[in-house]
């Protein structure tokens, strides 16, 4: 039944039938791709099966580097400025000056690059290199992944993740079906069922292996994850047979509850599906450092505007002044000398200007970065032992982005939960065993009550239905009569710790024939007759099966969600209060329940009722609907049992880790590939959801509604819309399509927005890369997305910053990730501290990198004007280019990599600080030409104040008088002096490294300068500065200024300090104070908390009186009631149905070993 209707679907899905004559093709041969199975070397070529998610090879680095160098402003700026000084003439610093410093700036930055890439390069090797048996020339070999060829037939087994998209041959459960787990590629918890093709499910061993030959007929690769069309053409068959995507296991999933199973490799390498669903590395630019180019474009233009102006200024000084000085003009002559001048003139301010733009920004952001990145690696408090994962820094470019993030959007399965069910409770009539507080179930007073209590009989019915109610297929892999041997294969993770749970207190659900179920109730063997099973689906919300007892009763037993349950309860049910206690109880704790029901059938009551069944089964129009109809009319009267409360299972520590990034102002989005139900149960358990919240639900089925409700909520909102409510939004997969649709994007944006957690669910990975890109594109927010399946690449991708889960469902999403952590709960260290740290570090580095270049070489500005606006240069060539390198250097290090504004403690107890960052006071346009103008204001007093100090006297006893050069020695001394307690000024916290940074800096000038002074000539250069530190040290006048000059020019900044710090202090500089007095800032923290909290209620409350729930019955709307999650993660609609599945086992029969 399941594989004819699999045919019938491919049937449906081709546009032009399959003839079985084989000259005859559906398919262009440009359309398709033809493998020959078992028939030597495909005819064409196809790509390896080595995958990379890497951002460079040998061949494409060097283009790559240079063109992400040179997407950077400031390296052009210096290339062109490199480009200028080869031309004779024009220079005042030299030919070589700025093309040494630039050159080893790029090779620092290939460096860091050729670093990080080969981590990437590691990673997918660990992949490539998995080992898989392949079948060759009539015998098994095993090979690596990337040696897997299109044709080759592969062996799995069971765990086994699939190293290529496969065509299902057969497999070692009946009829060749297979389970797997597609959780890395949809998110979807629960197994999914395929079935091999009848024509090959008979091949078991490598006898029979041999004998297949053929040829397979597909489309080309392409990214639909759920379609596929081909056909296989076997020669011992006489007409094709069609495939389709019943038969195709995705690489990426994994195999699960088979011991193996046969399959052809059809598309493999980057033409898998999921590679083909996977984009190539972005190259993401941070806000820091598009802000800081757009303001190197403002300082480039006032760099043009200075030499225009200096460039005029010469011309008027030689015009004005040829009369006095017959020298001036001698080399112009005609009018096009004269405009040549004028321009090499210009081009000379240009070079004697451009390091207003410092050279070794970028340079120093790098370094800085990387040192970052390694702390992050180096960070024990986030290892996760379970794992052995590490935090890594994959790339080091984006950690002030960590420090900044407003939206993180979030997988659930494997990310926020470990896809590990337990049970935990149940209430059986009227009486709760178990506490949600211990780890496992406590059979203890259930087993005392089944022996010797009034409800024992309910409780062995209870027992009984958990035994028996379900599609679980038991196996007993070591062969022996113990029942407790036995292990599970189910496609629901729910049913499966539910018979796991019975098997631990002794009802053992141990054989399954197609007729039949056996169990081990306390030692005592029994025989259940399964006589009808009436499938779950997510409408019906319930499953139950018709048996006969060993004692000849025939029963319904039913299981489902509590609603559905209880209003097909028995009117005069006494229980069934106590019972919604117990659910409510469970829901609080976050747990799924389920509520358990049966019923006594007469056997005439099920004879005419079976009547009914058959004819509504065998139907030809609206079968489903029949068959749901006629299920509905026996599942009435049910005498309530209890329920169950069942833990899916969370990640360390995820409540408190959400609960703080929402108090640090960050909005949390899940996208989750699974069902609406458990989304929500998940919410509730991570306290996402809460009763308190305003709970929209959006589940519309056409364009239309989805427009019409979301103008209706947006409308509702009124004044509260975009603005921060205590309500919450879900969506599912098909109005979510509807949504994002250029008529209602703009709306749910809006509607998204306005509330404070956000969950979608049935969501693609194409839609949780658009959901990314519509609110990074929207609005001026970081984006995080965090994932740990493949299905997740798309949105880690898309995102400001992505983070990957090691080590749960692969490494897809790890490899494809900025940073990667071992579990969700580490994330807020990563923000909290590494991004707060990172970012406030970085922004000062910058500030002070463009301070103190503008600071020194503005001066040449003031210089011009005494020396006619020849160009003359005041300090040394070789100083200039190496006051970045050298001198200080070591201060913007010291700040970026130890400077800290609050202690780990502090800003992992108060989320609140990180808001500070988030909100980027530490780096904007305001902030950004305040220390520019301020470099301006230094600079000034600087110079004036040195010249004005040798203007009216002389520097020496004996008279003599110092030329340029000494002036400018002074000054370069004094400014060396003044930026380095100008670093000392900025910092947060002084240690070790910062004296020695700021210190030795000035040091390191005075031991340079002395020997300088005295390497001409034993070295051809500066013979201009021979004895010039003998001169400049020998005079009273330098040593009073350094004293008087470097002091006077920093007063006003620190004024300005003791006047911010004493009256208008940030909450960072509080908690600062705090820290450095021993005292707990938790009281000063809540105090500057913003007065939100009233407001949102107030909003709440406002929203509830105008929100009205519908009286349809349609779950779009507003809840209003607790939410009960139930337990189920069936897949609805799969190849087999759930009737038929169970009975193709019969676990009493051998499996085969498939050798």
């Amino acid at each position: 039944m399941g594989q004819n209707s699999s045919i019938t679907r491919y049937f449906n899905r081709v546009h032009t039938p399959i003839r079985t004559n084989q000259n005859e093709t559906s398919m262009d041969n440009n359309e398709r791709r033809i493998i020959t199975v078992n028939s030597g070397p495909q005819a064409t070529k196809f790509i390896s099966n080595r995958i990379s998610t890497s951002k460079y090879s040998i061949l494409t680095f060097l283009p790559k580097f240079l063109f992400e160098q040179f997407r950077k402003y400031s390296n052009i700026f210096f290339l062109c400025i490199v480009i200028f000084q080869q031309i004779p003439g024009v220079s005042p610093t030299g030919r070589y000056t700025t093309a040494v410093p630039l050159t080893f700036i790029l090779c620092c930055a290939a460096i860091k690059e050729i670093i990080e890439d080969v981590k990437r390069h590691f990673q997918d090797d660990e992949v490539n290199r998995r080992r898989v048996l392949v079948y060759r020339d009539g015998a098994w070999i095993y090979t690596i992944w990337s040696e897997v060829k299109v044709g080759d037939i592969v062996k799995l087994v069971d765990r086994d993740y699939f190293p290529a998209d496969l065509v299902l041959i057969s497999s070692g459960e009946p009829n060749g079906i297979c389970y797997i787990q597609t959780s890395n590629l949809d998110g979807e918890t629960n197994l999914k069922v395929r079935q091999g093709l009848p024509q090959t499910a008979h091949v078991l061993s490598s006898v029979q292996l041999k004998e297949l030959q053929g040829t397979i007929e597909c489309e080309l690769p392409n990214r639909n994850l759920y379609e596929f069309a081909g056909t296989l053409k076997i020669n011992s068959v006489a007409f094709p047979i069609p495939l389709c995507a019943d038969q195709i296991l995705l690489r990426g999933s994994q195999l699960k509850n088979t011991v193996w199973i046969y399959g052809i490799v059809i598309y493999n390498g980057h033409d898998t599906k999921l590679m083909m669903n996977s984009s190539s590395v972005p190259l993401k630019r941070t806000n820091v450092e598009q802000v800081t180019n757009k303001q190197i474009l403002f300082l480039l233009l006032i760099l043009i505007i200075l030499c225009l102006f200096s460039t005029i200024a010469g011309e008027f000084w030689n015009y004005k002044n040829k009369d006095a000085h017959w020298y001036i003009g001698l080399n112009i002559g005609e009018d096009r000398e004269t405009w040549r001048h004028i321009g090499f003139t210009f081009l000379t301010f240009f070079i004697l200007f451009n390091n207003l733009i410092p050279i070794s920004l970028q340079i120093t952001v790098d370094f800085v970065k990387f040192i970052q990145a390694y702390f992050i690696n180096w960070d024990r408090d986030m290892y996760d032992p379970e794992t052995d994962t590490p935090a890594s820094a994959r790339t080091s470019n984006l950690n002030e982005e960590l420090g900044q993030v407003k939206y993180i959007f979030s997988d659930k399965t494997g990310t926020l939960t470990k896809n590990e069910m337990i049970f935990k409770q149940c209430s059986i009539a009227g009486i709760m065993y178990g506490s949600g507080n211990v780890a496992e179930f406590n059979s203890y007073e259930l087993l005392k009550n089944l022996e010797q209590h009034t409800t024992r009989d309910e409780i062995r019915e209870f027992v009984t239905l958990l035994a028996t109610c379900h599609t679980v297929v038991p196996e007993n892999k070591v062969h022996t009569e113990l029942p407790t041997e036995v292990v599970y294969q189910a496609s629901s993770p729910d049913e499966f710790a539910l018979v796991t749970a019975m098997k631990q207190i002794g009802v053992v659900f141990f054989s399954r024939t197609p007729d039949s179920v056996t169990i081990n109730f306390r030692g005592e063997e029994e025989r259940y007759d399964i006589l009808n099973v009436l499938e779950f689906s997510s409408d019906r919300k319930r499953m139950s099966v018709i048996v006969r007892t060993p004692r000849n009763e025939i029963k319904l037993y039913c299981k489902g969600a509590d609603n559905v349950i209880m209003e097909r309860l028995a009117t005069n049910d006494e229980r069934a209060q106590l019972t919604s206690e117990h659910l409510e109880s469970f829901a609080t704790e976050g747990l799924r329940t389920l509520c358990l029901g049966y019923r006594i059938l007469t056997k005439q009551e099920y004879d005419e009722w079976l009547v009914e069944y058959r004819q509504a089964s065998t139907a030809i129009n609206n079968r489903n609907d029949l068959v749901a109809e006629i299920a509905n009319k026996i599942e009435q009267n049910l005498i309530l049992l209890g329920a169950t409360g069942i833990e899916d299972k969370l990640q360390d520590q995820v409540p408190d880790s959400l609960i703080k990034l929402h108090k640090a102002g960050i909005k949390i989005w899940v996208l989750t590939g699974d069902k609406k139900e458990t989304a929500i149960n998940i919410g509730y358990s991570c306290k996402l959801l809460t009763d308190q919240m305003l709970n929209i639900i959006l589940d519309e089925e056409n364009l239309e509604n989805t427009q019409r409700q979301l103008r209706q909520h947006c409308q509702r909102f009124g004044d509260s819309l975009c603005r921060e409510n205590l309500a919450s939004l879900v969506i599912d997969g098909l109005t979510l399509k509807y949504a994002l649709d250029a008529s209602c994007r703009s709306d749910f944006l809006k509607l998204a927005i306005s509330c404070k957690t956000v969950i979608c669910c049935r969501v693609s990975p194409k839609q949780k890369a658009e959901i990314v890109e519509l609110v990074k594109q929207s609005t001026d927010a970081i984006t995080l997305a965090i994932g740990d399946g493949a299905n997740d690449v798309g949105m880690i991708q898309t995102a400001h910053v992505g983070v990957g889960i090691m080590g749960r469902e692969g490494v897809q999403a790890a490899c494809a990730s900025d940073y990667t952590i071992g579990q969700f709960r580490f994330l807020t260290k990563l923000l909290f501290v590494h991004g707060v740290w990172s970012y406030r570090r970085l922004c000062k580095v910058i500030l002070y990198s463009f301070y103190k270049n503008i600071c020194l070489y503005v001066m040449e500005l003031w210089f011009a004007f005494h020396n006619g606006f020849s160009g003359q240069i005041l300090f040394e060539r070789w100083t200039i280019g190496i006051y970045n390198v050298l001198f200080t250097a070591a201060p913007p290090m010291a700040i970026g990599l130890l400077d800290r504004c609050c202690n780990t403690e502090t800003i992992m107890r108060f989320p609140a600080i990180y808001r500070m960052s988030q909100n980027r006071t530490d780096f904007n346009i305001k902030i950004f030409w305040t220390w520019c103008l301020n470099a301006v204001y230094h600079s000034i007093i600087l110079y004036f104040m040195s010249y004005t100090m040798l203007k009216h006297d002389v520097a020496f006893s004996n008279g003599q008088v110092g030329d340029s050069l000494f002036l400018g020695n002074m000054i370069y001394t004094y400014v060396v002096f003044t930026v380095c307690l100008k670093a000392g000024l900025e910092s947060d916290s002084w240690s070790l490294f910062t004296h020695i940074a700021i210190w030795g800096s000035i040091a390191s000038w005075f031991i340079f300068f002395a020997i300088y002074s005295y390497v001409w000539p034993t070295f051809p250069v500066a013979p201009e500065m021979r004895g010039m530190a003998k001169y400049v040290f020998s005079t009273p006048y330098f040593w009073f200024g350094l004293l008087l000059i470097p002091i006077t020019t920093l007063f006003a900044d620190f004024v300005y300090n003791c006047i911010q710090r004493t009256f208008y202090k940030t909450l960072m500089q509080e908690v600062q104070e705090k820290e450095v007095a021993h005292q707990d800032p938790s009281d000063l923290v809540n105090s500057r908390q913003p007065p939100t909290t009233s407001r949102v209620a107030e909003r709440l409350a406002l929203l509830k009186s105008v929100f009205v729930r519908p009286k349809t019955p349609k779950t779009t709307g507003i809840s209003d009631r607790p939410y009960h999650g139930f337990a189920f993660s069936q897949e609805e609609n799969g190849v087999i149905p759930q009737d038929q599945l169970i009975r193709n086992y019969d676990t009493s029969i051998i499996k085969p070993s498939g050798l």
